[in-house]
């Protein structure tokens, strides 16, 4: 039986690159699950690869025909933006492994769907002075920064991941992405043993 590695963090924690790693790894031969998304695409990005773009007439005819596995919303500067698994054919625990990008509120509502058994958590942090600026770095590369959704974000991750919340979910095993090599090193092994 198959399992979905969750990955997450608070913003700027590196979750992408060390997804793009974890996927690249033959050895764990990881099929993604693409979240779905109400936000706008940024620079670089494509549909159907990091999310799934959608808009929020085809949110509600999702969750109207109860194919929402877990989602959040989230009241940003530009609007409301909602991000969103769905049961749309993407994942068969018989047939392989999956690794996909969420929050503490997504594995939770993951793992309660398939099972406590079947979602591995993966937890990254880093020092908050480092993720402010990999954060601003980020921003200042888009067509269009938006330095006041980009604190926001930066400032909910503290009550998003906090201790309690972190308690709460039952997660042990943190991996700080303080240094990419040693961290995926220290990932690919504790995947290794789970899987």
């Amino acid at each position: 039986m198959g399992k979905i590695i969750c990955l997450m963090g608070k913003s700027s924690t590196g979750k992408d690159t060390i997804y793009k790693h974890l996927m690249a790894e033959q050895g764990l031969a990881l099929r993604p699950i693409i979240p779905y998304t109400t936000r706008p695409i940024r620079a670089g990005e494509q549909d159907g690869v990091e999310y799934i773009f959608t808009d929020e007439t085809g949110y509600l005819e999702l969750r109207d025909t109860g194919r929402i596995i877990e989602e959040r919303a989230y009241d940003t500067c530009h609007g409301l933006w909602r991000y969103f698994t769905v049961a749309d054919g993407q994942i068969d625990l018989k047939a392989a492994d999956y690794c996909m990008i969420g929050t503490l509120e997504a594995y939770v509502s993951i793992r309660e769907f398939f099972g406590p058994g079947q979602v591995l958590p993966v937890l990254l942090e880093l020092d908050d002075g480092e993720r402010l600026g990999r954060a601003l770095a980020r921003e200042k590369a888009q067509k269009h920064p938006r330095y006041d959704e980009m604190c926001r974000r930066f400032l909910a991750d503290s009550q998003d991941f906090s201790e309690g919340r972190i308690r709460e979910a039952g997660i042990v095993t943190r991996f700080n992405n303080d240094d990419l090599e040693r961290c995926l090193n220290e990932i690919q092994g504790y995947l290794k043993k789970e899987l």
